[in-house]
């Protein structure tokens, strides 16, 4: 497998992220979108890992899967996202080392959320990122990814003390993938700010098309992402039309991807959950055939 930082190295990459289905009928959807975007040859896919604090889900068993029948197809690399908060260290040594037995090469490490309903940590747990990442550093030799919030994190005490955070996060990592966001603007500042602080890591550029009123006003909501009225108000327009939304949605990112890439942005995420028909549209607009 190649590790992240390479194929950075080599020239803008693009990837998409999916979350680990539950049901027979998440698992057959999850199945038809991997086969259908698995064409367009991104440099990697990655699986999420208890978003939101839920209950964890078959990570690994769908890092394998898309490894297993992708990866020596189309060549894409497959990543595990990692959440701390919720486990102690022996429960999160034990997760590492079986990626690393499995041969895995690159991890995000992620501070996430508690369970529902919990506001403890366990005895001797991570606090943050940067803690877990040091530890997968100094026990496991992959590149190590982390998560960048371009508007500032929600739960940040000032914007100077949010920055100053994130720099030593992600200065401690190989690269960083970012939150979603709607305006290039906040990417170009957040990178700026971050090479005033000596920081170069490389910043990967998250893109969530808007297809949804109501989940992304949601989503903006947790993670501290204005959600523009303009496109609000198109996907209001647009009423209960999914084709109208999707387009929508795919003009807008493929907008925001065409001024991220021109600004160097090493690389583009998006956010598909788990659909296939947008990401792909917007690949294939950006240049992904």
């Amino acid at each position: 497998m190649t590790r992240i930082p390479e194929l950075l190295a080599a020239g803008p990459t693009l990837s998409f992220e999916f979350s680990a289905p539950r049901d027979p009928e998440g698992i057959a959807r999850l199945e038809r979108t991997l086969s259908r975007l698995a064409p367009l040859r991104p440099a990697f896919m990655s699986v999420t890992y208890g978003a939101g604090g839920a209950t964890r889900g078959p990570t690994r068993e769908w890092v394998a899967r898309i490894r297993d029948q992708y990866g020596d197809e189309y060549g894409i690399e497959a990543m595990p996202h990692l959440t701390c908060v919720a486990h102690t260290r022996g429960e999160v040594g034990a997760i590492v080392d079986r990626y690393a037995a499995d041969g895995i090469d690159n991890l995000l490490a992620l501070r996430g959320d508690l369970p529902q309903g919990s506001d403890e940590l366990p005895s001797g747990a991570f606090r943050y990122a940067r803690e877990l990442a040091a530890f997968v550093r100094e026990r496991a030799q992959m590149a190590i990814g982390v998560a960048a919030h371009p508007e500032g994190h929600p739960l940040a005490a000032s914007p100077s003390a949010d920055l100053d955070h994130q720099a030593a996060k992600i200065d401690a990592a190989d690269f960083a993938i970012t939150q979603f966001f709607f305006d290039a603007a906040h990417y170009e500042r957040f990178v700026e700010a971050l090479a005033d602080r000596g920081v170069e890591t490389p910043i990967i550029a998250g893109i969530m098309p808007p297809t949804n009123v109501a989940g992304i006003a949601r989503m903006s909501s947790l993670n501290g992402t204005a959600f523009p009225a303009e496109i609000r108000e198109r996907l209001e327009r647009a009423g209960d039309d999914p084709a109208a939304r999707r387009a929508i949605g795919v003009e807008v990112a493929v907008k925001l991807g065409e001024q991220l890439l021109a600004a160097g942005a090493p690389g583009l995420h998006i956010y598909t959950m788990n659909y296939s028909a947008a990401a792909r549209e917007i690949a294939q607009s950006l240049g992904w055939r």
